[in-house]
């Protein structure tokens, strides 16, 4: 391996502790055994080196590549940019595939669904996300004229998507993560919006419903509107539109899912309808594309976009956010050049468009140093004018480009040329993605995310918790002269200070949380920053426990009249699996200790059953006493012996389990839907885990089929596959804050 010359007036860089985790664990190019062999600096050379060099390509370049990567690595070291994970883990290696966001295309044919599973593989393997529509899927029960058999339908054939994907890792670090969408005029669209209802399925899929105009004002005047075939566009029924969207919305206050897309208003803003329309977005949901199109992303740190001067408050360096927005510009209409795409048509798709997506994360950061509440009308007016500028500012940038370099190639077909407009360099140059582990690099918080808490517990090794706080709430504190060990042990326990009424009104004001914030507030936030970004904007709406389906319904009906793209909608405590939360359990009584109601016979007698995991193959037999299970026992074939003796381990509780007199059907509930690095597909679902699989076997064994089993207990939380700690729901995205894992980059 090539070592990369660094330099020496290129200054050494060191990384804050959980920065440093997250890139060793995620970002350092490793050797053969899996040791790192960079640190942050090598890492941010070798990408501002690769991004930099693109520029040796053009003759009318305005830089040179050696001046623009200390540039590049200057930007990038000091916070003020990130580019999306897949460019900083890819710049400078031989994978060098560094786009975040794929759509790629599902077509009504066995071949054609295949091909699409084989080509998510493939941008998985790379270190990308997928989104796909399923609307061309002729609808379940339909004839298909080759075999004489009859289709399945398009939520059948997203299970073999999910159970393919549970399979690759991006980039060898992560799961890869999907968008799955249908139209709401398909004739199988109530399937698709309840195919969530059992806990554990679809677990790689974010699911949308790609609302039209016409439903939207069939809904408000209580019509009817048709269903139609995609295999031959005729009518094929019709719903009561009303209904269907208080489905949509009932379905969203229990799961979150699925979320919503005004489809007509994401083709109004496509920049080249010439090349076709937009199906579908990336897995948060933030970049609508074309079939086969990509996009790199990046996102200016807004809370290091300030200044302040002796006699005056921190306020914003407009400067400073001009001089970023040109040069991240170029970083990523460079970065379109250093890409190696998976597929032939995807490089010939995004080579057409060269779309970028330029974005923001420590929006939160800056209101706190600004002193101003999120929740508030001055927050929603400061967004609209930093996302113009930021607009403003790309468009000259990416004009500036198309001088040196030439428009992009459909620039004559795109609405820009129709108009006269630009010309432009690249077709869209605004989108606000989740930014991740990004931020946690950048020591910022989350996109234009309210934090999720002002301190919280950050599970580190050997089970040890080290309590972090945001330093602006910190440092607002101490000037105060409020902080103290006590204080912030509370605010911990609590995640917020809104009921600390000892606190000054106006810190509690503006120091708020994502909990704390009105679901209005943060809806007409995320509008605001649509109103100036191209493409769209990940963003979740985060309301309370208690809020009811009549507020879902308002949030969805808000997000359509305020000209939002789409919305995502996360209830507290809204899942079985539990994925934002901060409250501590209340303690309960110790309870009796289990006794054993019946002794073991001398002879038993029973069953053993076979069944395929993950992990091998499993053997579990049950003995029974008057025809109900007694104990359980299994047995797990070439597998290691950590695996062999925590399969033994199950099964022994279970036996206790059983002897004690507890009831199947709560072993199902507590061991159904534990999750494992390695599920496998199963009839008709997904065998998760060795536990999963055991409940599987007891629920089939001795449950009716008209009992509904779900998870009720602490172990079906969605935990962090590295670290262990609990998933939390933002951006649109499940995120790990004790160590930086997140399935969307």
């Amino acid at each position: 391996m090539t070592e990369l010359h660094i330099p020496a007036d290129v200054e050494y860089r060191t990384m804050n502790d959980n920065a440093e985790i997250v890139l060793a664990r995620r970002y350092y190019r490793k050797d053969i055994d899996g040791n790192p062999i960079e640190d942050a600096t090598k890492l941010f050379w070798r990408v501002a080196f690769a991004i930099a060099s693109e520029e040796s390509k053009y003759e009318n370049t305005t830089v040179t590549p050696d001046t623009l990567a200390k540039d590049f690595y200057s930007m990038m070291t000091n916070m003020e940019f990130l580019p999306n994970s897949p460019t900083l883990m890819n710049a400078g290696t031989p994978l060098g595939q560094l786009a975040a966001c794929f759509v790629l295309p599902v077509g009504d044919s066995i071949e054609e669904i295949f091909d699409a599973v084989k080509y998510a593989a493939m941008i998985h393997k790379s270190g990308g996300g997928t989104g796909f529509s399923f609307s061309r899927l002729r609808p379940k029960d339909s004839r298909v004229g080759s075999t004489g058999g009859v289709a399945s339908g398009p939520v059948s054939f997203i299970r073999i998507f999910n159970t393919a994907t549970e399979q690759i890792k991006q980039g060898g670090t992560r799961r890869g993560a999907n968008m799955g969408i249908l139209r709401v005029d398909h004739p199988d669209i109530i399937e698709f919006i309840r195919a969530k209802e059992r806990e554990g399925e679809f677990n790689n899929f974010n699911f949308s419903v790609a609302l039209t105009e016409n439903f939207m004002k069939a809904v408000e005047n209580n019509e009817d509107y048709d269903l139609v075939n995609p295999h031959d566009s005729e009518v094929a029924g019709s719903l009561n539109a009303r209904e269907v969207f208080e489905i949509l919305v009932q379905k969203a206050w229990e799961k979150g899912d699925p979320g919503i897309v005004f489809l007509d208003r994401i083709n109004r803003d496509n920049p080249t309808p010439a090349l076709g329309q937009i199906e579908s977005t990336n897995p948060c949901g933030e970049q609508p594309l074309l079939p086969y199109e990509a996009c790199n992303l990046g996102s200016i740190n807004l809370g290091v976009m300030v200044k302040q001067d002796d006699e005056q408050p921190i306020s914003i360096d407009w400067d400073k956010l001009n001089r970023v927005v040109h040069l991240a510009v170029r970083f990523l209409d460079n970065v379109i050049d250093a890409s190696r795409f998976p597929l032939e048509r995807i490089t010939e798709m995004v080579t057409m468009n060269r779309k970028i997506g330029l974005g923001v994360m420590g929006w939160a950061d800056l209101l706190f140093q600004l002193n101003i509440p999120y929740n508030s009308q001055e927050a929603l007016n400061l967004a609209e004018k930093i996302m113009e500028f930021i607009q403003a500012e790309g468009r000259t940038a990416s004009k500036q480009l198309a001088k040196e370099r030439g428009a992009f190639p459909a620039y004559k077909e795109s609405i820009f040329g129709e108009r006269d407009l630009g010309p432009y360099r690249n077709a869209t140059v605004t989108t606000i993605a989740p930014t991740g582990t990004l931020s946690i690099i950048a020591g910022c918080s989350s996109g234009i995310e309210p934090l999720f808490a002002l301190s919280f517990a950050r599970h580190v090794m050997d089970g040890e918790k080290l309590v972090e706080t945001n330093p602006y709430f910190k440092t607002a504190l101490e000037e105060r002269g409020c902080y103290s060990r006590k204080l912030m042990d509370a605010i911990t326990e609590k995640g917020t200070i809104v009921d600390i009424d000892y606190l000054p009104e106006d810190l509690r004001k503006v120091f708020v949380t994502a909990m704390d914030i009105e679901a209005e507030y943060h809806l007409k936030m995320q509008a605001a920053f649509q109103k100036y970004t191209d493409n769209a904007v990940s963003k979740t709406v985060n309301v309370p426990k208690e809020a009811t389906v009549d507020d879902i319904r308002s949030i969805y009906w808000l997000a359509y009249e305020q000209g939002c793209k789409g919305v995502t909608v996360y209830r507290d405590g809204s899942l079985q699996s539990q994925v934002l939360c901060t409250e501590s359990p209340e303690r309960e009584e110790a309870p009796e200790p289990v006794r054993l109601k019946v002794e073991r016979p001398e002879i038993v007698y029973g069953f053993t059953q076979k069944v395929e995991t993950g992990l091998g193959v499993l053997y579990v037999t049950i003995n029974e006493i008057d025809g109900k299970p007694f104990e359980l026992f299994t047995t797990i074939g070439k597998s290691g012996r950590s695996i062999t003796a925590k399969a033994e381990a199950i099964g022994r509780l279970v036996s206790l389990a059983l002897r004690a007199g507890i009831e199947p059907i709560d072993i199902v509930r507590q061991l159904k839907g534990i999750g494992g690095e390695h599920p496998v597909f199963k009839k008709k679902g997904l065998l998760l885990s060795i536990p999963d699989a055991i409940a599987w076997i007891l629920e089939n064994r001795y449950l009716k089929s008209s009992v509904s089993v779900h998870s009720t207990n602490g172990l079906t939380k969605q935990l962090c596959p590295d670290c262990g700690g609990e998933l939390i729901f933002e951006e649109g995205c499940n995120k790990c804050y004790s160590c930086g894992y997140t399935k969307c980059g």
